[in-house]
């Protein structure tokens, strides 16, 4: 890396230093390293042990970075009040959420339906020889390739769950000589990566050593090579329906806007569905309300997004999550998204502010958060796509984008109180608030 001088500089052995070391090379990187010091003690918990408990998350842990926590109350979700929490940096996001909430709550709220809870992971490796052959030695071992997970699964099987199939599958279309053992789990109220991880190598070891002796396999065909043994974050049967429906002519105020609004926002639905461009920012703001109800709870953003991005691609065009209809005189909208989520295991009981969230919402089983969680993205597609066919998506979200615009000029509180009466009439942007704030200090 560069330093503050200009200057490259390289270090060994970083991850066997003590923080304090690790913070006094890192600060000599800087221009003024007392002040990079500074920053990183500002974001320091003043509880050591806490902030001891949060280092050890991670690995060169120097810091915590703090992302905004919000509610979104009023939400009615299968007849159960609930708020939401909401880990994200983005301004509108908790307010859309809160105000599709809202809402809905007078329409008889969300309905949430878990459709399928199965996970999946695979041991990919390489089989040089007759197909046929290896059909049958897989047939023959099945039963020997499921015992040898028993250790493994035997907690997990007390609970309801464990490995529930196990199949071959042959890829050698693909790739030459490449094919699969497809393993299907369930992981109750885990997330399951580990576990799913853990029987997935010893499904690939025993099978390994299986070939190695089996009598009919040639030593080319004993020679199975296991590439990798690995869970999949595509898990197309762990999947969760969110919807809202109400008569058309009650969704505003008349029954002519209702029935106008309606027809708009089924049209701008349908194009997200045809139009890849359009569908991922539609998705986006899905994703908005997912990842931050994900974040909140402890779970995993990335692999989430990951499944549910390859899932609305799964027709072979990349299109939207969501579907919108009119039919009978009811508007209907509606989502599904695969999404693997646990309510043990990870930091959903060790982080402190993860067990409170998940309080707030209940105490909810991993079945139960997952209805919240695309509830969550629901509701912010709502607010999202009723805002883009009425009033325009920019009033909205630059108005939210105010005191963020405000922060950057380092306005005094007296100022944000004009700025925020001034706006309520005019068009936010960098420039305009620039404007007014130096009309102010300069009177």
């Amino acid at each position: 890396m560069t330093n503050g001088k200009g200057q490259v500089t390289f270090v060994s052995g970083f991850s066997k230093k003590t923080k304090v070391e690790k913070l006094d090379w890192i600060s000599q990187q800087f221009h003024n390293p007392s002040q990079a010091l500074e920053v990183l003690h500002n974001y320091n918990h003043s509880d050591q042990a806490l902030q001891t408990l949060h280092d050890e998350f991670i690995e060169n842990a120097l810091t915590n970075f703090y992302m905004p926590l919000g509610v979104a109350p009023n939400f009615i979700i299968n007849g159960k009040r609930i708020t939401i929490p909401m880990a994200i940096e983005e301004s509108s996001v908790v307010a859309a959420a809160s105000n599709a909430a809202k809402f809905w709550s007078t329409k008889g709220g969300f309905n949430a339906t878990i459709i399928g809870t199965e996970k999946v992971g695979h041991v990919h490796f390489m089989y040089h020889g007759d197909v046929q052959k290896l059909n049958r030695f897989f047939e023959q071992y099945r039963a020997v390739l499921l015992a040898s997970t028993d250790e493994i699964t035997h907690n997990m099987r007390s609970r309801g769950g464990g490995i529930t199939a196990l199949s071959l599958v042959d890829k050698s279309d693909a790739i030459s000589d490449y094919y699969q053992l497809d393993v299907r789990f369930e992981t109750q109220d885990a997330m399951g990566a580990n576990f799913i991880n853990s029987c997935l190598e010893q499904l690939g070891t025993t099978l390994k050593a299986l070939a190695a002796k089996h009598a009919d396999f040639s030593e080319k065909e004993k020679a199975i090579e296991i590439v990798m043994s690995i869970l999949s974050n595509y898990v197309p049967n762990c999947m969760v329906e969110a919807a809202v429906s109400c008569p058309v002519n009650e969704l505003l105020a008349s029954p002519e806007d209702s029935r106008l609004f309606a027809e708009k926002f089924v049209q701008a639905v349908r194009i997200a569905v045809v139009e890849p461009f359009r569908a991922v920012t539609h998705n986006k703001g899905i994703m908005n309300g997912i990842d931050a109800v994900v974040m909140a709870s402890g779970n995993d953003f990335r692999a989430v997004s990951a499944g549910i991005h390859a899932h609305a691609a799964a027709s072979g065009q990349y299109q939207s999550l969501s579907k919108a209809e009119i039919k009978g005189g009811i508007f209907r909208f509606s989502l599904r998204v695969p999404l693997a989520l646990g309510t043990v295991g990870g930091l959903t009981k060790l982080h402190p502010l993860v067990r409170w969230c998940h309080e707030l919402m209940g105490t909810p089983n991993a079945q139960e958060l997952m209805q919240i969680v695309a509830v969550a993205g629901l509701a912010q597609n709502f607010a999202a796509v009723k805002s883009l066919v009425t009033t325009g998506i920019q009033q909205g979200h630059m108005k939210m984008h105010l005191l963020n615009i405000l922060n950057q000029h380092q306005a005094t509180e007296v100022e944000k109180k004009a700025a925020i009466a001034h706006f309520k009439d005019h068009t936010v942007s960098h420039h305009t608030v620039a404007d007014l704030l130096e009309k102010l200090r300069g009177a």
